[in-house]
């Protein structure tokens, strides 16, 4: 099989051209293992900016494409041993959809930021799309690459808490706390609801903090309550706002996202309590999560250190002490995609697949239901995915 030679993979990328936050991570995560090889792009819907973004990542003239769909030609046009394997997606949320559902309609495996579309009914539709085309898709939910968030669901897995009852998924930054400056680009999209969607605080960052609750849990969302809005005048979608949910075991969990709480930066905390221990884990300080009772002291546990997870080992990369972090959650992600790449069709044996198309579903469904549900005088909704 093809996919099965011992070579780098090829990744082409749409997006993360000039002034891009989110592209270079991608580059960077993708580059760490030495698993991956960038070869192609189209960086911008700008061809002058597409082609500067990819002269200065020392690609060459030929490969540095005006349009994704010059590039998914030109690109499944090749031989099979120069042309790419998959596509990275870093655009604002409304291109999404379109290139995903290119990208495999021309041979290509996908790998998405996330959310994965512009509306539920997109993501039910690339949903068909991926079957239809059998192709891989894969969605970056970073958070879930961490070695002691991959350990806190092994601990739910295995018992040591006990039933589940209650979880608090937290996720505040402070960085939209004022107006937007109009020469940010990174807030001028988000805020934009032509190309962020229906939402930009839940859309953005909640919608980490839910899949969050969901991955370490074990347990779906089946109810939501929720109160967001914009907190600072003038804005037409939310920046800070909180979601009650119920889980299917019964639980009560509780979502909160803010981009306007001055002084944070990236402060993503859960906290998951069953009948006989919690647990907390926080993403400014990864390496560390804490086991905690009533009746016993406090537990720490380190990434490194001692006998964890098999998952966890995995996501590991440095001796004990050495801090693990953004970038290399991130490309453990990416690492994983290129194990199910080489295994494709098959799955990868012990090996946990990266967050897919049955996360980016619910990751819209939340962010619609959070919507609608705020917009309404009624306390419950079910939770949609249809």
């Amino acid at each position: 099989m093809e996919y099965m030679e011992h070579r780098k993979l090829r990744m082409g990328m749409v997006g993360g051209g000039e002034g891009a936050f989110i592209g270079n991570v991608h580059r960077m995560a993708a580059n760490l293992d030495g698993q991956i090889e960038l070869v192609c792009g189209a960086f911008s819907s700008n061809a002058d900016k597409a082609k500067r973004s990819g002269e200065a990542l020392f690609l060459p003239a030929d490969r540095c494409y005006a349009s994704y769909a010059e590039m998914f030609k030109a690109e499944q046009a090749r031989d099979a041993d120069s042309r790419m394997d998959f596509v990275a997606i870093v655009t604002p949320n409304h291109l999404h959809f379109d290139v995903a559902k290119m990208a495999m309609e021309h041979g290509f495996h996908v790998i998405c930021d996330k959310p994965a579309t512009f509306t539920l009914a997109e993501a039910n539709e690339l949903a068909a799309v991926i079957a239809k085309h059998e192709r891989l898709f894969g969605l970056t939910h970073t958070y879930t690459g961490y070695p002691m968030v991959k350990q806190a669901r092994d601990e739910v897995q295995k018992g040591t808490l006990g039933k589940i009852v209650k979880v608090v998924a937290q996720y505040n930054q402070g960085w939209l706390a004022a107006s937007a400056d109009t020469n940010n680009k990174q807030a001028t999209w988000r805020l934009d609801p032509t190309q962020a969607g229906v939402s930009c605080c839940m859309g953005d960052i909640g919608v980490h903090a839910a899949n969050l609750m969901e991955y370490v849990t074990g347990h779906n969302i089946t109810e939501i309550c929720a109160d967001l809005h914009s907190v600072v005048s003038g804005r037409t979608l939310d920046d800070d706002g909180t979601v009650l949910a119920k889980l299917d075991n019964g639980a009560t969990g509780i979502v909160t996202a803010s981009q306007i709480c001055i002084g944070n930066e990236n402060n993503l905390t859960i906290s998951v309590y069953g009948e006989e221990a919690g647990l907390s884990w926080r993403q400014e300080e990864p390496n560390t999560l804490l086991l905690k009772y009533n009746d016993q002291p406090t537990q720490i546990i380190r990434t490194s250190v001692g006998e964890l997870s098999h998952e966890s080992t995995l996501a590991t990369r440095t001796p004990a002490g050495h801090p693990e972090g953004y970038l290399e959650a991130f490309a453990n992600l990416y690492v994983r995609f290129t194990e199910q790449i080489r295994a494709f069709p098959e799955a990868p044996k012990g090996l946990e697949p990266i967050p897919g198309v049955e996360e980016a579903i619910r990751g819209m469904a939340f962010i619609e239901n959070a919507v609608s549900a705020s917009q309404s005088d009624v306390k419950w909704h079910p939770f949609k995915t249809k």
